[in-house]
């Protein structure tokens, strides 16, 4: 199993906290598949305002395992990505699409893929009129992603690591799913966090 396959299966929350509290999306983001996942490095787009004319230009550099990340200047409820541009996405191999816009067909994107994320689902088109800039540093929901960077996504959100971090953050993040499983053994035997964590002695310190 690759790096990246590994982020995907051990999980945004897992890859967060291996990150020591790294980088994460903070916004509520629609998960067009539900239960899906999905890790792969950034394609980033930054598209003009209401235009989706850069998401067209991206599919033509768009590599297989990518994951494009869509933005305008102000996320706003714009559909900048549906069913045909994720044929194309498809096609390209596209690991997961995070959209900060809305999307449309998603029920063709919950059937077809690519695994995509978007901030809303809304029927309002974009225009495709104005160049914006591919391959650049966006900030969705207050995670700075740059191209190349590794992007984690499932149920629980969408985790962002550093390119230049991934073996110490997937080392790191490997290390504490066995630390929850020898401690998820402990409490499924009876015991309690409270008492495994030293929870208690701040409690009943802080009352005596």
């Amino acid at each position: 199993m690759s790096a990246i396959e590994e982020l995907a299966r051990l999980g945004s929350a897992t890859v967060y906290e291996g990150a020591r509290r790294g980088q994460f999306v903070n916004a509520d983001f629609v998960q067009v598949t539900p239960g899906s996942r999905a890790a792969g490095p950034a394609r980033t787009v930054r598209c003009a305002q209401g235009d989706n004319l850069m998401v067209h230009a991206a599919m033509a550099s768009l590599q297989p395992g990518e994951v494009l990340v869509l933005t305008m200047p102000e996320p706003a409820p714009f559909a900048v990505f549906g069913g045909l541009l994720a044929t194309q996405a498809r096609a390209r191999g596209a690991a997961a699409v995070l959209v900060d816009a809305s999307v449309r067909d998603v029920e063709e994107l919950a059937a077809l893929g690519p695994p995509t994320w978007a901030r809303w689902v809304r029927i309002q088109g974009a225009v495709k009129e104005t160049a914006g800039e591919l391959d650049v540093e966006v900030d969705v929901g207050g995670a700075t992603i740059r191209p190349g960077d590794i992007v984690v996504l499932d149920s629980d959100g969408v985790a962002v690591v550093e390119a230049e971090r991934v073996d110490e953050v997937l080392a790191a993040a490997q290390a504490r799913e066995e630390k929850e499983r020898v401690k998820g053994a402990k409490l499924a035997g009876g015991e309690l966090s409270y008492d495994l964590d030293g929870l208690r002695a701040k409690v009943e310190g802080a009352v005596s």
